[in-house]
């Protein structure tokens, strides 16, 4: 293929070796490296993630951009209808001491589908060209292989007539990268984007005028991105909406550089609106407008060469009214060879500024991406059958842990600590409230809490709406006697009263345990989630959740069963602590006498309690030293009441023997089967229910690893674009930046 010419001057342009732009040897080495890096920035795909500098050829269609490219890049672009324009084409071209060569790369951003893809997929496209001529047929096979996602790219590369077959898109956002080097190319990247379009023609699609604005405006809005924007001089310019979508994310000029092309087509006359753009009268722009002139298809066609063309170009400019009037100062705004100088400069001056703030921001996204893949669950194990044996035995370990007690605020035990003791005090309010006096009488009298239960039971009080008169007991105890000698009262009457507030530690019990059930099955459920929320796609956890359930409904009925046995065996008065039992019965015998007597107080004259005192010195001196003034009252007889008294002072007795056991073996039985249960036997469970005993141990497993496709997606998307990330930093560092 011909070769571009690099004009040597303004004006001028004869042939040089020295090249062009960033390619002229004269430039210094640190920006030529620049530029090698941000091209090697794009090839890792980190565009995708940071706004790096680069080049947009935008217009409408038939503007003249192609021939712009072509003239820029040394090599034919397709010319055959539906091909062209309609995907873009990134060019990043190099020098280089080595022979041409262009390599041709198929780049997916979205899939058949449409839907943009985690990475950036770059497939090579054919081997390395090293023949100019072969660049044009290989071009129009990717862009076919770009039109039509679904189908094996190789197929366009062997087929031997790509341009007879229908294409599956009219346009799309995926593009064709060529990489050109060579001893004679200008250092530049740029991307040829697809031509605007006002209208579809019949069989097309309205939705490719928005596809075709949306992906141009996807390079441009960003800052760095520099616009050159190219005009066809033989359509009336507010009929271009090329510069309108320029202007709209430019709106200042300042990275838009403006094109003329086709001068020579200009109709007679008109030349001066023309000519205002150049001298910067029209629409201004920072970087001032440039009018170029290429060949026509038709001279190509002829065998127009490179230098063929650059020598007519200046010519036209040299010779042609008015351009060849314009003043020297203008001059410099007119040829292919100044522009390309000039977008030379403007790209090497934008990476110098850019190049530090994207270090700033790869270690900023850097940061950021790594936090991101931290925040995910974690990532399944190669060895799924370890990962979940060690996780249920860390969470057996947690579990007993938990019921062994732990020192938090919110620990399992600290949670059922207050449901005993209301547990403890409910059982204590069933306690028969004996009264000594007759009932008749007993408004008149009134009756202590017993000094030795407030240290015990704290303060509650025995006598509630339910009491019971001593005049009551005694007339049951007569209405029960059946052969009993004078003077003896059968053991039913106790036993008839035990019954009684035993029957009320039935509810209290039941509750106790609904309560502590309750608060384990949240408590587990808890633990649950948090030890395995995190894993997979939560079917473990669901699973585990299940077996829990059911291991705590077979630990609850357990519970029960020595509930209801516990409240059997109560019904059935025994103790074997008598010396508690006669303890607690002198008491409360000594008690109700006590108050019995104070409603007739003795004489409490100094002779009477010098009488007692007398009393207590004799005792103390017979061995008796133990002896209190208060224990007088067992020494009281002849109260008709006595045998009434004797039953209450047992009944009062037995209960706190057995409300005191009872409060202890019912919180004992359900610790032990409830709560201790388990843990006792979660892990069997949890290996049972789940199946890890059998021969499908390891398939089962594999199954419960597998993550969610939102979170491997995530994870796959994150992992890439960190990888990304770090590649582009180690390019950075290279250079010493």
């Amino acid at each position: 293929m011909p070769q571009v010419l690099v004009p040597g001057a303004a004006d001028v342009a004869p042939a040089s070796s020295d090249g062009v732009g960033l390619s002229n040897p004269q430039l210094s080495q640190g920006r030529r490296r620049m530029l090698d890096l941000v091209n090697k920035l794009h090839s890792t795909g980190v565009q995708v993630d940071i706004d790096l500098p680069q080049i947009a050829v935008i217009g409408s269609q038939s503007a003249g951009k192609s021939s712009l490219i072509e003239s820029i890049s040394g090599i034919t672009l397709p010319r055959a209808a539906g091909t062209c324009t309609r995907c873009p084409t990134e060019c990043r071209l190099s020098r280089s001491e080595d022979r041409w060569k262009c390599v041709v790369s198929l780049r997916f951003t979205t899939d058949a589908r449409g839907q943009v893809l985690g990475q950036a997929r770059n497939e090579p496209f054919g081997p390395t060209i090293y023949d100019k001529k072969e660049v044009e047929d290989r071009i129009r096979r990717a862009q076919r292989a770009i039109l039509n996602p679904s189908a094996p790219a190789k197929h366009y590369l062997e087929s031997e007539d790509v341009e007879g077959e229908a294409s599956q898109l009219s346009f799309s956002t995926n593009c064709v990268s060529l990489q050109i080097s060579g001893p004679d190319v200008a250092d530049l990247s740029f991307c040829d984007l697809p031509g605007l379009i006002a209208s579809v023609s019949r069989g097309g699609s309205t939705s490719d005028i928005a596809l075709v604005e949306n992906l141009v405006t996807s390079y441009i809005k960003k800052p760095s991105c520099i616009i050159l924007l190219t005009v066809t001089c033989e359509t009336d310019f507010e009929n271009q909406g090329a510069f309108n979508l320029a202007r709209l994310h430019d709106p200042e000029g300042k990275r838009t550089i403006g094109v003329l092309t086709k001068p020579d087509r200009i109709p007679q006359g008109e030349e001066q609106s023309w000519l205002a753009y150049i001298r910067n009268e029209r629409e201004p722009l920072l970087n001032n407008w440039y009018c170029v002139k290429q060949p026509s298809s038709s001279e190509l066609k002829t065998g127009m060469s490179w230098e063929e063309a650059r020598s007519s170009e200046n010519r036209f400019f040299s010779m042609t009214p008015p351009w060849s009037e314009l003043d020297s100062v203008y001059q410099k705004y007119l040829r292919t060879f100044n522009l390309l100088e000039r977008l030379s400069s403007i790209l090497s001056d934008l990476i110098s500024k850019r190049l530090p703030g994207i270090q700033d921001e790869l270690q900023k996204m850097i940061l950021k991406t790594t936090q991101d893949i931290i925040l995910l669950p974690r990532e399944p194990s190669k060895d799924p059958l370890s990962e979940v044996a060690t996780l249920l035995y860390s969470f057996a370990a947690d579990l007993r842990q938990h019921v062994d007690g732990v020192p938090d605020d919110d620990g399992l035990l600290q949670a059922i600590q207050p449901f005993q003791e209301h547990f403890r005090r409910q059982i204590r309010a069933t306690a028969p409230a004996f009264v000594p006096f007759e009932k008749e009488k007993a408004f008149r009298a009134s009756l202590d809490i017993p000094s030795f239960l407030s240290t015990e039971d704290g303060k509650i009080d025995d006598i509630g709406a339910h009491a019971i008169y001593i005049d009551e007991v005694l007339e049951r105890a007569k209405k029960a006697r059946t052969r009993e000698l004078p003077g003896h009262y059968p053991f039913i009457v106790q036993r008839k009263y035990i019954e009684e507030f035993l029957k009320n530690w039935e509810a209290p019990t039941i509750l106790l345990c609904n309560r502590i059930h309750g608060t384990l099955v949240d408590y587990i459920r808890e633990l649950v989630t948090e030890r395995f929320a995190d894993f997979g796609q939560g079917n473990l956890e669901n699973r585990i959740h299940l077996i829990l359930h059911g291991h705590l409904k077979k630990c609850l009925q357990r519970t029960q069963e020595k509930i209801k046995w516990l409240l059997e065996v109560e019904g059935n008065p025994f103790s074997l602590n008598t010396h508690y039992l006669q303890d607690y019965k002198d008491k409360f015998l000594a008690h109700y006498k006590d108050a019995r007597k104070d409603k007739h107080p003795p004489d409490d004259s100094h002779e009477s309690q010098g009488h007692v005192k007398s009393v207590l010195s004799g005792l103390a001196a017979l061995g008796f030293s133990r002896v209190e003034e208060k224990d007088f009252a067992k020494l009281l007889s002849g109260d008709k009441m006595e045998p009434a008294l004797e039953i209450m002072a047992n009944v009062r007795s037995y209960f706190q023997v057995s409300y005191k056991r009872f409060v202890d073996n019912i919180p004992l039985a359900i610790d032990y089967e409830l709560i201790r249960g388990v843990e006792r036997g979660a892990l069997k469970e949890l290996y049972s229910g789940l199946g890890l005993n059998g021969v499908d141990a390891a398939r089962i497993c594999q199954e419960l690893v597998q993550e969610s496709p939102q979170v491997a997606h995530r994870r796959e998307e994150l992992s890439k674009k960190l990888q990304r990330l770090n590649v582009a930093s180690e390019q950075l560092l290279r250079i010493g930046l």
